[in-house]
């Protein structure tokens, strides 16, 4: 017993020891003292990791073949953002600042320095999908941005164009006018295993071209980072070093074939402390071909609210099973009310493949288009049902969504996406009506605003609108400076938007 004690406390102090010598070896480093450094005339002998390769046979480990096929792909992007007194808000538009209450705007500020605010300078990476110069890369590296200038691994630089953007999902796509570059190809991330070893490469801390490597840690993650209405969170977690810089960047496997692109990490300090966050290149795929072909992203919906089954949840609800996904509620007339879906039941397959999180299935469904047809195989009190389920859009049709030559620059100058408001939401406010913001992606709205969506816009210049054919009717006659007025349906009073056409 002693012993164990003895020993117990050897491993303890030992640990104690690793994280102080840490500690106090990068304080010397930072203050100049003495570091000690030993030669080592024989390194010790380390067994060879090995891997398996397509088709079943174990091969050794090694990243260079790899990094020497995705690394010309994978590019710098900087951005640059002149900021506006908007970005500097809050959120609702209100003043929450003290000294702004005495003193005015912070433009007014007595100790302004006057003059145009300095320009906001962003850095990512991106990823080249095709050799006459699209590039996919995350929403939040290029929102906004003014100007978008691409670098290459050989260091030519280039303008890029702002093809579309999707902030459901955090991807974007630009364009540089060049040919013949080197490009990724799409690999199936539904084949992507935990456990397999895959490369993150990006530029973090405008390190260009840097390389590192872990394993698929878990798939079907949802880290809540997206604040959008319909944001679809369905993340490869690696332990594969991701760090600020490399979002935008490639996460391929060793075939070098592009499974993900690096979005986000989970970190208490802002830089990497043991996992990154990827979106899938499935989900990746989808929203790059709509966005090229069809300037946004086709959605398609089941109308359905959803939590995913755990032990509390089935003991709650008396469920039979441990696995799914719960259907708290349905939308009338939705496309899985229309099916046959009940509120209750507990949906465990789709097309096949199992779903055992609101994340899953999300990102199933994030992969439809309005009119597709999806398989469902559902747990009813016990006993399994089967539903085809044609998905429809958010108006409740399965029409694709298009957007009018006007209604493509006005809706795209402002980087918003609107519906009518319900009536029963009108009646519920005491409004007559409105149109309420679904989206807001890179545009007007975003730059010099602090609008949140869910805003309901019941007025444009004192003009009261009703849909978006309202909006829209009296937008295009405007130019200079324009006032939105209008409510969200949790906060009390009436707020205002202010920008220039």
């Amino acid at each position: 017993m002693k012993q164990q004690m003895f020993f117990s406390a050897l491993i303890a102090v030992f640990a104690s020891l690793l994280t102080i010598g840490g500690y106090h070896l990068v304080s010397n480093y930072q203050g100049g003292g003495k570091v000690r450094v030993e030669h080592v005339n024989g390194a010790p002998s380390q067994s060879a990791m090995y891997t398996r390769d397509e088709n079943g046979n174990f091969t050794p480990l090694d990243f260079t073949a790899t990094a020497e096929k995705v690394m010309d792909a994978v590019v710098h992007i900087r951005s640059t953002k002149a900021r506006s007194r908007g970005d500097e808000s809050n959120p609702f538009g209100g003043t929450d600042d003290l000294f702004e209450y005495f003193f005015g705007p912070r433009g007014n500020r007595p100790d302004s320095r006057g003059g145009n605010p300095q320009p906001s300078i962003g850095e990512g990476s991106g990823v080249i999908i095709s050799q006459d110069g699209y590039i996919v890369t995350n929403n939040h590296v290029i929102a906004d941005a003014d100007d978008i200038e691409v670098t290459l691994h050989d260091n030519r630089s280039y303008k890029a164009r702002l093809i579309g953007t999707d902030p459901n999902t955090d991807l974007a796509v630009i364009q540089i006018e060049e040919k013949d570059l080197s490009a990724l190809a799409f690999a199936d991330s539904d084949k992507v295993k935990v456990g397999e070893w895959v490369m993150a490469v990006g530029n973090p801390f405008s390190l260009n071209s840097t390389v590192t490597a872990g394993i698929v840690s878990a798939k079907g993650r949802n880290i809540n980072i997206l604040r959008e209405q319909y944001a679809v969170e369905s993340f490869i977690q690696t332990d594969a070093a991701i760090n600020p810089g490399n979002s935008g960047g490639a996460l391929v496997n060793l075939d070098g074939g592009l499974i993900g692109i690096n979005t986000a990490i989970a970190s208490p300090t802002g830089s990497y402390s043991g996992y990154g966050f990827a979106v899938p290149a499935n989900i990746v795929s989808k929203t790059v071909n709509d966005l090229i072909e069809y300037g946004i992203v086709q959605r398609g919906f089941l109308g359905i609210t959803i939590r995913t089954v755990d032990a509390g949840l089935a003991r709650d609800k008396g469920l039979k099973i441990f696995k799914g996904v719960y259907v708290d509620s349905l939308m009338e007339g939705s496309s899985a009310a229309k099916a046959g879906v009940k509120s209750g039941d507990v949906i465990v397959q789709i097309d096949g493949q199992n779903v055992t999180s609101s994340s899953e299935l999300q990102e199933m469904v994030a992969r439809r288009r309005p009119g597709d047809q999806l398989s469902l195989k559902l747990n009813r009190n016990g006993a399994e049902k089967s539903f085809s389920v044609t998905l429809n859009n958010r108006k409740g049709n399965t029409d694709l969504a298009s957007k009018a030559a006007d209604e493509t620059s006005i809706l795209n100058t402002l980087g918003i996406e609107a519906e009518a408001l319900p009536s029963a939401a009108a009646k519920k406010m005491g409004i007559s009506g409105g149109v309420r913001v679904t989206s807001i992606g890179a545009g007007k709205i975003r730059k010099n605003t602090q609008m949140q969506e869910g805003f309901i816009i019941t007025r444009v210049d004192g003009k009261p609108v009703s849909s978006p054919e309202d909006l829209l009717k009296v937008l295009k006659s405007k130019s200079g400076g324009v006032m939105l007025e209008g409510r969200y349906e949790d906060l009390p009073g009436d707020y205002y938007y202010a920008f220039g056409m």
